[in-house]
């Protein structure tokens, strides 16, 4: 038995989903960490027992739902339980116009973005009816928005709000939020600089570049911090909505429940 919060967590072995893991360890958390890197995984699994916390490595890939399925029965018979699900396990790729871009390519983001949230949901669903847990969908502004270069990527942050509306209006024993951790300075914007000028308009190309000139992404601490007060904290009237991790009801609170800075 473990007496703080038992979780499962995708997108684990780097940007916002180590430093998910990080906040996790910080409160003594028990911690399943999920990605495909095996490697990058153990020194995430470190950190996270180095500040108090325990932590499981699964390297699997959340398009596999044989795989999800796996890493939920592997918590449950390790640490007895589950509490939470975050789901950060994300791609931008395929970067193109609809006209251009491989449909291969174009399905594989739909199989990670969306598909793995559904997968590992499903697979969770009945160890989290019996704690009334949470579970935190790590969304987009992109699921709002018209980017153009990037339709796949809108289009399965677009899906995953609804999924998150659906299954809360179904599980009402859960607390199920969709998340935007805002605009973060992760390996995915540093792959948009690189590649966005090759394969998106120019102005939006463009735009990617200035957020790292002009220092307006976040670290990644700071929206994690949001993240794990939602997926411990929330109450069940959040359930089914799409919010902000700077919004004043999360951030606030978040802000006063863990420390300052990871």
């Amino acid at each position: 038995m473990h007496d703080g919060p038992v979780v499962i967590l995708t997108g684990a072995s780097g940007g916002i989903g180590a430093a998910v893991a990080g906040w996790l360890g910080n409160i003594g958390a028990a911690v399943t960490l999920l990605a495909r890197s095996e490697k990058k995984l153990e020194i995430v699994a470190k950190d996270v027992i180095t500040r108090g916390g325990k932590a499981r490595v699964f390297a699997a890939d959340v398009a596999d739902p044989q795989a999800c399925q796996k890493a939920v029965d592997a918590t449950i018979n390790h640490f007895t339980r589950l509490d939470a699900l975050i789901n950060v396990a994300g791609t931008i790729e395929p970067l193109g116009s609809i006209a251009t871009v491989d449909p291969f390519v174009w399905q594989k983001n739909l199989a990670i973005n969306l598909c793995g949230p559904f997968y590992l949901c499903r697979a969770a669903l009945g160890a989290l009816r019996l704690q009334k847990g949470r579970i935190v969908n790590v969304s987009s502004g992109a699921s709002e928005k018209s980017i153009q270069g990037a339709s796949a990527y809108c289009v399965a942050k677009a899906g995953l709000n609804h999924f998150t509306r659906v299954l809360a209006a179904e599980e009402k024993e859960i607390t199920a939020i969709a998340v935007r951790p805002g605009v973060v300075d992760t390996p995915m914007q540093a792959f948009l600089r690189k590649k966005g000028p090759l394969a998106m308009p120019p102005e939006t190309a463009a735009y990617y570049q200035s957020l790292k000139v002009e220092g307006r992404l976040e670290p990644p601490w700071i929206p994690a911090r949001s993240i794990v007060w939602l997926a411990t904290q929330a109450p069940p009237s959040f359930s089914g909505r799409f919010v902000n991790y700077d919004d004043a009801d999360i951030m606030q609170p978040a802000r006063k429940r863990f420390q300052e800075k990871l």
